[in-house]
């Protein structure tokens, strides 16, 4: 890709970033302003936002990847995406408004009265809020790094800083506009792309499927190998090796490897013929922390389809930077419509990045071998139409990029942030919030250096686990049961919440690297979720006395409209 247009297309994408944000901070004037925006955001404003914030670095890079590398099964992630909204927009959406909440923790103190279920519920928001915030750093990184070849940690620093400066500035009111302007901006960077490439497919015949047989090299090509992993060849190969192969170096030569397993060194350089098949790649003990879930995929499809499928339709709801959004709503019909809204600008989205996919296999098929698949999106154009026009294109989807980062990332450090000032730091108030949104930032940011990646879309696909298994029976149980105490709702987070986040840490360190015990870490909600809900209910059932005073009237707020509520009370 050439710098010369993508480098000042980021840079362009960051100073109206910049701008949008400042232009929120000119009306942001009261504390409520900065907060929730003064709960005035109409739908269709807050509908944009929500969707620019929720369409992150795994929706516009990691699902075209996933795609892929693994084929059309990958598409539920962007079914599950967009589904979660439809178990919000029945169950959470407008009871949580009417909570009268400014983040989950409030709303838990709220339903349950009780201090020590709070600030569990603030160490979860903080938990998933840092775990989604890493692929967003890392994706930048990679973004960053295909387009100039600098250090991976550059641009996790860019969209730091940048996110601060926003955040702390202008908070709420200020990421509103900001997140509303680049959900529009991702839109347009993926869509115009996506219409010129497929002209450029059937230009060239639309030589086959992608899905008819698995990748293949079109033309000849080179591949250098940037760490040391294991060929899996189900039928002998035909390569060109300047490097180190099964410990023994080659200058350029062709040799033929059998069938099996052969080791590749860091650094070799691998050149093959057109026509030849992309040899599996394994990664997973060599890589330290670094990993992917495909190997489990391919062990337990089923069972990791049904682990993700529950993940993404109830991870939707606690995620704390699209919960917090809802709080900005007038009322609770009016969250009722955002989510609506949201439904079809997420659902528009979300047909184009597997069309980035499905072209990938075809034209970057060497990105299933280099660990890069991430990348297919900013490389497409490039590849398939050339010259100044795939400059541009390019150019158009690294800044489309960029916003992804930057709003994904400024919604989370609003949440996380707004925990850290109203639960851990020592006073409350916007001073302590900027120094929140600091914190809020720097530790994912020093994880993100010092940790390897997963896949981006793998990433976020654990934090929606750990957010199914904790927030969603606190959410479910808190709106629609009476009966939850907060012994009980303390216990389902912790034993809900907690499996899954312990399944996370053990799947993103890389152990087990296989079998049955890998596959039940890597997709815990098919168990975590199930684990949190009974916990929940059993401990509530136990502790019949500890049901909290005035929880009837509590229920009633929440699901009485407004108008009839304020009725009641003349």
């Amino acid at each position: 890709m050439n710098s010369n247009y993508a480098v000042p297309a980021v840079a362009l994408v960051v100073l109206a970033t910049v701008l949008v944000g400042a232009f929120g901070l000119r009306i942001s004037r009261t504390t409520s302003d900065f907060y929730v925006a003064s709960r005035t955001v109409g739908p269709r404003l807050n509908a944009a936002a929500i969707s620019g914030e929720y369409l992150s670095a795994a929706s516009f890079l990691g699902i075209a990847g996933l795609v892929l590398v693994q084929g059309p099964d990958m598409l539920w992630y962007p079914v599950g995406y967009t589904a979660g909204y439809v178990v919000l927009l029945l169950f959470v959406a407008a009871p949580l408004r009417r909570s009268g909440a400014y983040t989950l923790p409030d709303f838990a103190e709220a339903r349950l009265a009780s201090q020590a279920v709070r600030r569990l519920a603030g160490a979860f928001v903080v938990g998933v809020g840092w775990l989604y915030l890493l692929p967003q750093l890392q994706g930048a990184g990679l973004t960053l790094t295909v387009l100039t070849g600098v250090p991976d940690w550059l641009g996790g620093i860019i969209v730091a800083v940048v996110v601060v400066a926003i955040v702390a500035a202008g908070g709420m009111r200020s990421i509103t506009f900001v997140q509303a302007f680049q959900y529009w901006l991702k839109l347009t960077a993926l869509l115009v792309p996506a219409f010129f490439l497929l002209l450029a497919w059937q230009a060239d015949g639309a030589p086959r499927r992608p899905f008819d047989e698995p990748p293949g090299f079109r033309e000849q090509r080179a591949v250098r190998v940037d760490t040391t992993l294991d060929l899996r060849l189900e039928r002998p190969l035909t390569v060109t090796v300047d490097g180190t192969v099964n410990g023994r170096a080659h200058d350029g030569t062709e040799i033929r490897l059998p069938a099996g397993t052969h080791r590749v060194d860091q650094g070799t350089r691998l050149t093959f013929a057109p026509g030849t098949p992309v040899p599996a790649a394994d990664r997973g003990s060599n890589a330290g922390m670094s990993t992917s879930l495909a190997a489990g995929r391919e062990e337990r499809p089923l069972y990791a389809t049904y682990g993700l499928i529950l993940a993404t339709f109830l991870g939707t709801m606690g995620l704390p930077h699209v919960v917090v959004r809802f709080y900005t709503s007038p009322h609770g019909v009016a969250a009722r419509r955002t989510t609506v809204a949201v439904l079809a600008l997420i659902g528009a989205f979300y047909l184009l990045p597997p069309v980035y996919g499905a072209l990938g296999r075809l034209y970057a098929p060497e990105l299933t071998l280099t660990g890069d698949a991430d990348a297919a999106v900013l490389l497409l154009p490039g590849r398939m139409i050339g010259g100044v026009a795939g400059d541009l294109l390019g150019a158009l989807l690294a800044g489309g990029a960029f916003a992804a980062f930057l709003s994904t990332a400024s919604g989370l450090a609003m949440a996380v942030a707004g925990v850290l000032t109203q639960d851990v730091l020592p006073a409350r108030g916007v001073r302590h919030f900027r120094l929140g949104t600091l914190l809020a930032m720097a530790a994912p940011l020093a994880a993100s250096v010092l940790v390897g990646g997963l896949p981006v879309a793998d990433a976020v696909g654990l934090a929606f686990a750990v957010s199914a298994s904790s927030f969603c029976p606190l959410l479910v149980l808190g709106i629609w049961w009476r009966r939850l105490t907060p012994p009980g709702a303390a216990a389902g987070m912790l034993v809900g919440g907690g499996s899954a986040f312990a399944a996370v840490a053990a799947t993103m360190a890389g152990f087990p690297g296989g079998g049955p015990l890998h596959a039940l870490l890597a997709w815990p909600a098919l168990w975590s979720v199930p684990l949190g809900f009974l916990t929940m209910i059993l401990v509530s059932l136990a502790t019949p006395a500890r049901v909290p005073a005035g929880t009837a009237a509590i229920l009633a707020r929440f699901h009485l409209p407004e108008q009839l509520r304020t009725e009641v009370k003349a």
